[in-house]
């Protein structure tokens, strides 16, 4: 008999605290569901005390997820461990997960606490949020950097205070896989109780071995829950990629002899749906999501995929979802067509007036470009939501001018404030001119750190998705643009980094 694996996704606490990744509440439900619809055991919605932003989104997920976990991060005091249940009333099964760090460094420099407050603070913590819901999950943050002895100590205490779930992180990305599955292994047969508790892995990428430390964990150490996030999504160098592990388990169970509940059918659509939000780009070369992951550009390659697929296939493109990458709408579909693929899509509008609103700009793309696929669908509706969010810029029209061996021009009518106003620019390019045309009256003082174009799709008739990121004061900002015209993709994408800029909406950082 196979043990089952849980996976536990967290693209939407820990991945959305990669610089600039923050989503609003309507993002993050359209994703939940498809993370259900992936068949996710457990959804990571939040940290519900950081803002009343993450509170609402963690609220609304919980309300409308059924047949995963929804979990709300916590830190390790009452406060915290009240917002999350508060968050988490509606869920038909929650959890939360309260963390304090367990390493000398953190106990001393950042907490400002001994070893014995750290150890009664865990015990606390965990007999609150016992009071309030069955499932809870202790992380000891920056686990592997922790005495073991001490370690021991306080997992003990928790698994007999309540935790059904053990994390053990890797907070810095600092593990080897085989010193961290028998890491794992020594904490398990050490601590008394410790078979009254799953225990999970959560390992950071900086050294790029993420996936490797996690599988460790659960290979030699005996884990039976891995936390991860779509496409790796995460701070510094990311999380355990979802896609990737999920994958490695399948392909080899004949290795790990796991079941893992995951519809792997659905795992490129939540890739390029968290990319899409987000604005960050899947690079080409990616296991299982890049464009070339099935891609063989050697002759001998070529050869042997057309005489058998595993000459030089270890897994089926179809298996993770790139046979539903077809051509699915066009200027002659109707609307109850655009209806009934937003909701395959995992696509929820507000209100009829919505869907007629996304329609009509579909309609609008669709008399632009021939071939409509899903990721043109998505651009279309984030557009429209964030047209309907009442922002403080808005795009209206852009004209510009480019000429070999003349210095180009741009002018940009946008909405400021609930108000038209024109700006007029030159610049390097024509990009260049149109976003200082946007400065003459913004004059955000705000440093571009990223400038980057994705084809949407394939073709030179695709649209292209420009990602622009910002920083301001301390704060840094993604914004995403979508259109055929790549300038006025790029104008998009930078009016959406500044009404994120002007919102002042501040998180709280959280574990890792």
């Amino acid at each position: 008999m196979s043990d089952k694996l849980v996976i536990f996704d967290t693209t939407l606490r820990d991945g959305e605290q990669s610089p600039g990744a923050s989503m609003t509440r309507d993002e993050k439900l359209r994703i939940a569901r498809q993370l259900e619809r992936l068949k996710v055991d457990v959804i990571e919605a939040g940290f519900a005390a950081s803002s009343n932003g993450d509170f609402e989104a963690i609220k609304a997920i919980a309300n409308v997820i059924k047949d995963s976990t929804v979990c709300s991060l916590s830190r390790a005091n009452d406060r915290d461990i009240t917002q999350a249940a508060d968050a988490l009333q509606g869920a038909n099964r929650a959890r939360i997960h309260t963390f304090i760090a367990t390493s000398p460094v953190h106990m001393e420099k950042k907490l400002r606490m001994t070893p014995e407050q750290v150890l009664e603070q865990a015990k606390q913590s965990v007999r609150f949020a016992r009071n309030r819901v069955a499932d809870i999950e202790f992380s000891a943050e920056d686990a592997y950097r922790s005495e073991v002895d001490f370690l021991c100590r306080v997992i003990e205490a928790v698994i007999n205070e309540g935790a059904t779930t053990i994390n053990v992180p890797d907070t810095v990305g600092y593990a080897i896989p085989e010193l961290y599955g028998n890491f794992i292994k020594t904490l398990r047969e050490r601590v008394p109780n410790s078979d009254k508790a799953i225990w999970s892995v959560h390992c950071h990428n900086d050294l790029g071995m993420a996936v490797a430390n996690s599988l460790a964990g659960v290979k030699i150490g005996g884990a039976r829950q891995i936390e991860c996030t779509i496409n790796g999504l995460g701070e510094r160098a990311g999380n355990c990629s979802l896609e990737e592990v999920v994958m490695a388990l399948r392909t080899r169970r004949d290795y790990f002899d796991l079941d893992v509940g995951i519809d792997t059918t659905q795992i490129l659509s939540a890739s390029r749906m968290v990319s899409q939000t987000t604005g960050f780009v899947v690079q080409p070369n990616k296991a299982i999501v890049g464009a070339n992951a099935f891609a063989h550009a050697s002759g001998i390659h070529q050869d042997g995929i057309m005489k058998a697929r595993d000459t030089y296939e270890i897994m089926r493109a179809e298996d993770v979802g790139w046979s539903a990458n077809k051509i699915i709408m066009g200027k002659l579909s109707g609307r109850n067509a655009f209806k009934q693929r937003l909701q395959e899509l995992g696509v929820q509008m507000n209100s009829e007036t919505d869907v007629n609103l996304a329609f009509a700009k579909f309609k609008e793309l669709a008399d632009r470009k021939s071939e409509i696929f899903d990721e043109d669908i998505l651009a279309v509706v984030n557009e429209e939501n964030i047209a309907q969010s009442h922002e403080h810029y808005g795009f209206v029209s852009l004209s510009q001018h480019s000429e070999t061996g003349e210095q180009p021009q741009a002018t940009v009518v946008m909405s400021m404030g609930g108000h038209e106003v024109t700006g007029t620019s030159n610049g390097n390019g024509p990009v260049d001119a149109s976003l200082k045309a946007i400065e003459v009256h913004v004059r955000s003082g705000a440093e571009m750190v990223l400038y980057s174009v994705n084809a949407i799709s394939g073709s030179t008739e695709s649209q292209g998705e420009v990602t622009v990121r910002l920083q301001h004061s301390g704060r840094v900002v993604n914004g995403v643009g979508a259109d055929p015209d790549i300038v006025v993709a790029s104008v998009k994408a930078y009016l959406n980094a500044l009404n994120k800029l002007h919102s002042q909406a501040d998180r709280v950082a959280a574990q890792g």
